[in-house]
């Protein structure tokens, strides 16, 4: 009986986003108390991988960060080529409207975060930090208000959060690559000709691709470029199908999700969620960062999805989501202001310093709950009102 019941668990759309709010609250829980120093002490120690003392050396943190969410993005990577090549993403005219609404979910919060930091150049580096969408968060949302949302919905709202992770990938590749090394970018170029040879000769072993994976991830991580791009790159070159006719790209990316969105990502949640809530007050909450951060999220993803989805509406240049009133593309305008992952990931690019990033972690968590319950609630009350509409139809018939 429990079996079956952690069965159903973790078949269910929302485990992801509960596995996340579940590492996020520990983190905040175990900052907060007597074993703090112990978490600090086990984030901070140094790990390394060297021959002749060469080699890498990080914190566990920053393994975390660098080394395991690369494979995050390899997943990332993987979706977008599926979806590109026989999803979401192959009609161009599916991609106009929730396109256009990731733009606008991009921008206003980035704007909104740019102005209320623009005296500030410590901080205004952060600028990106708002705009990024959570999907396993948003769509774990989603999935809790059920039947009361209408499929195509669902459907938007994944196009948009895809989206929204090719702007965010090409953000940290364009605004966080630091100390560029040229050397290594063309040291580079080998293993990237031998994925593309590996590729076009249509191999189907997965062993192959993640060795030379490897070498091109430490690569990009030696040339200053953010390592997890080598993820995205690495899953491009994925075949996605073979010369049997079987598709390598489905099978790594089945085999991967249990193991990222159950494991990867709660680590990812639990090292980088953890913040210090012990000098929080109504003035630490009005400082630019986070306040840019929260409102970047909260008003400005509400206005860039909603605002440029009545846009493109209006104008004629799309139609909404089958069976979709305006009230549930508002409630996911809402919930696409949950940024949690790659907020915060692109927050620990942004800052060094413990007490900027606690400012960050303040503002991602409290505009992301505020944004995710706003959303919740304002899909549930587009489900009730749409409920009650096709009653009256049905009894006027």
């Amino acid at each position: 009986m429990l079996s079956a019941a952690i069965d159903r668990f973790f078949k269910h759309e929302a485990a992801g986003g509960i596995m996340l709010m579940l590492a996020a609250a520990l983190a905040m829980i175990v900052a907060n108390s007597p074993m703090s120093s112990t978490y600090n002490f086990i984030l901070d120690t140094m790990g390394a991988i060297t021959m002749n003392g060469k080699g890498i050396e990080k914190p566990m943190v920053l393994w975390i960060n660098d080394g395991l969410m690369a494979v995050f993005f390899f997943l990332i990577g993987l979706e977008l080529k599926r979806e590109f090549l026989e999803g979401k993403l192959k009609n161009p005219r599916d991609v106009i409207l929730p396109g256009a609404a990731a733009i606008g979910g991009m921008a206003v919060p980035a704007m909104i975060f740019a102005y209320l930091n623009w005296d500030s150049p410590e901080t205004l580096s952060g600028w990106a930090i708002p705009a990024a969408t959570d999907i396993a968060f948003a769509l774990g949302i989603l999935a809790l208000v059920g039947t009361r949302a209408p499929a195509s919905l669902k459907v938007f709202l994944l196009t948009l959060a895809i989206l929204d992770d090719i702007g965010a990938i090409i953000i940290i590749a364009l605004f966080y690559t630091a100390d560029l090394k040229v050397n290594f970018l063309v040291m580079a170029i080998v293993p990237l000709i031998i994925l593309f040879l590996m590729n076009r000769a249509r191999i189907h072993r997965t062993a192959p691709f993640v060795l030379v994976g490897i070498v091109l991830w430490v690569l990009v991580l030696k040339s200053g470029v953010h390592a997890t791009l080598a993820g995205v790159v690495l899953a491009f070159f994925i075949p996605l199908y073979d010369r049997w006719g079987k598709s390598p790209l489905h099978r790594i990316e089945h085999g991967l999700e249990p193991y990222v969105y159950f494991f990867i990502v709660p680590v990812f949640a639990f090292a980088n969620a953890g913040v210090v809530l012990g000098d929080i007050s109504l003035e630490a909450l009005s400082q630019p960062l986070p306040l840019g951060i929260m409102l970047g999220l909260i008003l400005g993803k509400q206005i860039g999805v909603f605002g440029l989805t009545w846009v493109m509406v209006k104008v004629g240049a799309a139609r909404l989501p089958h069976g979709a009133n305006w009230m549930h593309i508002y409630g996911v305008a809402c919930l696409a202001g949950i940024g949690f992952t790659m907020s915060l990931f692109i927050g620990g690019l942004s800052f060094a310093s413990p007490e900027l990033m606690n400012q960050v972690r303040l503002g991602v968590l409290g505009g992301s709950a505020v944004s995710g319950i706003l959303g919740y609630v304002l899909l549930r009350m587009a489900g009730n009102a749409q409920e009650e509409e096709d009653e009256q139809a049905e009894a006027a018939a």
